[in-house]
């Protein structure tokens, strides 16, 4: 009888353990052991080419060279057809990639890939593995959204054994796998989507898209909190991890690139689900200024970068007397820590106290902020609200506060101005280190150094 090899593994960093613990000894997290159940019978393995245990996720070894003998030859990308998801990927697929695509459901991941596959089906072979739903679902949605559907290969397995044989057979350039959760490899003792299935499946199907030069694509469910389920591993294997985001009450859609190997992360791309399906947004920041036309108190315009492009967002904020013991700070689409940390340095070197209001601010759009070029912004916006003294509408703020009420340059400042420039703003108060040289055409640039100077613009208005 095959013995059975018994470990534990690490949900969050993949690391192994030959008995269970409560915290794992590597990345130091509570309770995120789980154990994995390995056969050593070879009879066992899913029957590949190349044995699995002396090759990597990358495929086939190489001889040892230097590093100036390695070929630097640009990768051929395939161009998707739509100009959004290209942009997150860096330009396109890369053959022999492995791409995870996650997202909450109804995001409307199944949507874009079939999409995907129906336009890039007329120049390559491709194959669309469904585990989750029936090919006449599949069938289905194609016939609602007016895809042709003539050159689409469609199967409906689980076995990532079998789903490799056929793949030989058909030898497909794309190769989606919908989803990676409920894949199972046989010889592992364990219910698909547990943490020993996911990590052999995804491992066996990115090798195989190594050793074939196959483009592979894996859709990744979500946690409750947001985060890809499976191991951490899993994260590691792939060589890019974007992210399919949705609000409730939004028909917009934004892909985020959050690993690239052959891009740049951070990446968004912004899409509209439509009757017809995704259609992707080219000008994300015209959806972002749906303003009123009366200026009203607390509204004010930034641009923040978003992976290779500036986009022009409105932050909105609220401030009110408290009628409880401790004021609130609600932040939605901005850091709560970095939200105290504004009004600490707006007391401080602003002479404005706020410890007896309660401050609400709102990034217009659902869009989440992560720099720190919008701290002016968001500064302004509040203190707006406070005096109820509108901002003119023609006026886009960004810069970085220090926490000695210093107001700091940003990265790509003079692309921020001639993109707000662009959509018709007449006035941009940014860090004097990024005024720039030249006049800009259409717009007046007010460089500022300190949080005082910025305040001083305010009063005068």
């Amino acid at each position: 009888m095959a013995k059975v090899k018994t470990q534990f593994v690490c949900t969050e960093c993949g690391a192994d353990s030959s008995k269970w613990q409560g915290q794992c000894g590597e990345c130091k997290a509570w309770n995120t052991l789980k154990e994995f159940r390995e056969s050593k019978s070879p009879a066992g393995r899913p029957n590949f080419d190349l044995d699995a245990r002396r090759q990597g996720y990358a495929g086939a070894t190489s001889k040892v060279q230097s590093l100036s003998e390695v070929n630097l030859d640009e990768q051929a990308r395939i161009v998707t057809g739509i100009g959004e998801f290209d942009r997150v990927l860096g330009g396109g697929l890369v053959n022999g990639s492995a791409v995870l695509i996650g997202g909450h459901p109804g995001a409307g991941k199944s949507t874009l890939l079939l999409q995907t596959l129906c336009h890039l089906a007329k120049q390559l072979s491709v194959l669309y593995v469904t585990g989750e739903e029936s090919v006449q679902q599949i069938a289905l949605r194609a016939q609602r959204l007016n895809l042709p559907r003539d050159d689409i290969k469609i199967l409906s397995e689980t076995n990532v054994e079998s789903i490799t044989e056929t793949a030989k057979e058909v030898q497909p350039k794309i190769l989606v796998i919908d989803s990676i959760q409920v894949m199972h490899a046989p010889g592992v003792e364990s219910a698909p989507g547990s943490v020993s299935q996911v990590r052999e499946s995804a491992a066996w199907l990115t090798r195989y898209a190594k050793q074939t030069g196959t483009v592979l694509i894996l859709v990744g469910h979500v946690t409750k909190d947001g985060s890809l389920a499976g191991p951490k591993v899993l994260e590691h294997m792939i060589d890019a991890s974007v992210m399919l985001e949705s609000s409730g009450d939004s028909r917009y859609r934004t892909l985020r690139a959050i690993k690239n190997r052959f891009g740049a992360v951070n990446e968004l791309g912004v899409f509209a689900m439509l009757d017809i399906g995704l259609k992707e947004v080219k000008n994300p920041s015209s959806i972002f200024l749906n303003r009123s036309d009366e200026a009203s108190s607390g509204s004010i315009v930034t641009v923040v970068w978003e992976g290779t492009r500036p986009m022009l967002i409105e932050f909105q904020a609220l401030v009110d007397g408290t009628s409880m013991g401790h004021p609130r700070r609600v932040a939605v689409g901005l850091d709560a820590n970095r939200l105290n940390m504004m009004l600490a340095i707006l007391n401080r070197h602003g002479g404005v106290f706020t410890g007896d209001q309660d401050v609400f601010i709102n990034v217009v759009g659902g869009v989440r902020v992560n720099e720190t070029a919008a701290d002016l912004a968001s500064l302004l916006s509040i203190l707006s609200s406070l005096k109820d003294r509108p901002l003119p509408k023609d006026w886009v703020v960004f810069g970085e506060l220090g926490l000695n009420g210093e107001v700091r340059p940003v990265p790509n400042g003079q692309e921020r101005i001639i993109e707000a420039a662009k959509h018709g703003f007449k006035r941009a108060v940014v860090p004097f280190g990024n005024k720039p040289k030249k006049p800009v055409a259409n717009i007046e640039v007010i460089g500022v150094k300190t949080l005082d100077e910025a305040l001083q613009l305010l009063r005068d208005y």
